[in-house]
């Protein structure tokens, strides 16, 4: 079964609030030919987007190829935050790679918050960008941990972005009775991910990038040049980006091996009007300590964004809007019987260690996915990464590449089993409290 065409129609955006409330756009035509270019890219998220439209700003001739739209995966689906740091945190990054090249993955991760930002401004991309992320525990333990955290971002990195919040504070800020506390970060920030994607296409067509939407690659000829084949046509190029993430399916089996495609989802409610101040009392995003995290903010209509649940089969549950309901009321009481508008899933990449895998595939081929939650900043930079890599100017993407990355148990063939079994653990964990 391929995940492209499992839950969703073809070169269709799920029916979520985003896809509802998206900035007009063109739709681009369908390769039909044999073509030739520097760069062939496959993906159209932010990945693929962001390595298109900076190579095509150095002077390079890019095609890029989409099998559905645009943004059409996690890129226009998930949660609007772009956090702070690596997605593991830098404690345990010291530990795995040592403290030279741990200083180095927190400066690119704040060049991935930069860069964000500057595309922004930069293009003039109409995305909502509003600052402020919060991250809230369930326990006392929780703040203390959150606490630590954010003094050691401040005393290594002299990282000043930071507000702490005791338990009165983070009530105050979101008055959930669930939460004991933890921080509001200030240099993070919140979008509408897919009006960001979106409006990374424009720049990149502007540009000059040829985007071919409703074109599957079919397979991926690590020659040189590299021939990336579709069903009615192919591109020949110098050098070949693979920004799939969760939908690479078997295109390349090294990255399958070390990157798994899992499903989340979000629910959109009713307007809440005066009762949004019963979620959140500022403009800000919320994501928590849960092992599934929990996230959420506010849309600019008073909806309740939350994002809650995990799968990690082919299919979307027939009730999303049931599946996102039970963790947004354990958080949320009073909205357990609030009208949902929308629901919808995604699929998103993890690795092992969460952290993203970069990686040379071939001599001429690159590879960047598994975000694992973290991707709007990390996969904007990885696009940009790569392209400066092609243009001999490898120094982050190498840093970023050389993060161990460890295959999944069993490989591709026992990869879901296993985490199933790993995710019940935590859950069970979530809920007991140890």
């Amino acid at each position: 079964m391929n995940l492209l065409y499992s839950n969703d129609r073809r070169a269709e955006y799920p029916a979520s609030w985003y896809a509802a409330t998206a900035n007009a756009t063109e739709r681009y035509p369908a390769l039909t030919e044999d073509v030739t270019a520097d760069v062939c890219i496959v993906g159209g998220g932010y990945t693929g987007l962001s390595a298109a439209l900076h190579l095509a700003e150095a002077g390079f001739d890019v095609v890029l190829l989409e099998a559905h739209r645009v943004g059409f995966g996690a890129s226009g689906r998930n949660g609007g935050q772009l956090g702070s740091a690596q997605r593991m945190d830098q404690e345990d990054l010291e530990r795995l790679v040592g403290g030279d090249d741990a200083a180095k993955l927190w400066d690119l991760a704040e060049d991935a918050k930069d860069l964000v930002k500057l595309l922004i401004a930069k293009h003039q991309i109409d995305c909502d960008l509003k600052p402020g992320v919060a991250v809230l525990g369930l326990s006392t333990g929780d703040q203390r941990d959150l606490h630590d955290h954010a003094a050691h971002l401040s005393t290594r990195y002299g990282y000043d972005q930071i507000e702490l919040l005791d338990e009165s504070a983070a009530h105050g800020l979101c008055p959930s009775p669930t939460y004991r506390g933890g921080y509001l970060d200030m240099g993070a920030a919140h979008l509408h991910p897919l009006n960001f994607a979106l409006g990374l296409a424009q720049a990149a067509a502007k540009a000059g990038v040829r985007i071919y939407e409703s074109t599957e690659v079919t397979g991926v000829q690590e020659t040189d040049p590299a021939i990336v084949a579709t069903p009615q046509g192919k591109v020949t190029a110098n050098h070949v980006v693979l920004a799939c993430n969760g939908y690479l399916g078997d295109l390349n089996g090294k990255v399958a091996s070390r990157v798994m495609p899992i499903n989340n989802f979000i629910a959109a409610t009713e307007p809440l009007g005066t009762d949004a101040a019963r979620v959140l009392t500022r403009d800000v995003a919320v994501a928590d300590t849960k092992f599934v995290v929990n996230y959420f903010r506010l849309s600019a209509d008073n909806r309740l964004l939350f994002g809650g649940g995990e799968s990690y089969g082919y299919r979307f549950p027939a009730d999303i809007a049931t599946t996102v309901r039970k963790p947004m009321a354990e958080i949320f009481p009073h909205l357990q019987d609030v009208k949902i508008d929308y629901a919808w899933g995604g699929t998103l990449a993890i690795t092992m260690r969460r952290m993203p895998y970069l990686a040379r595939v071939a001599p001429n081929i690159l590879s960047a996915s598994g975000y694992s939650g973290h991707g709007v900043g990390t996969a904007t930079h990885a696009g940009q990464l790569m392209a400066l890599a092609i243009q001999g100017q490898a120094e982050g993407f190498d840093t970023m590449a050389r993060v161990p990355a460890l295959p999944f148990p069993g490989g591709p063939a026992l990869r879901s089993p296993l985490l199933v079994l790993a995710m019940t653990w935590f859950a069970l964990r979530d809920r007991l409290g140890f």
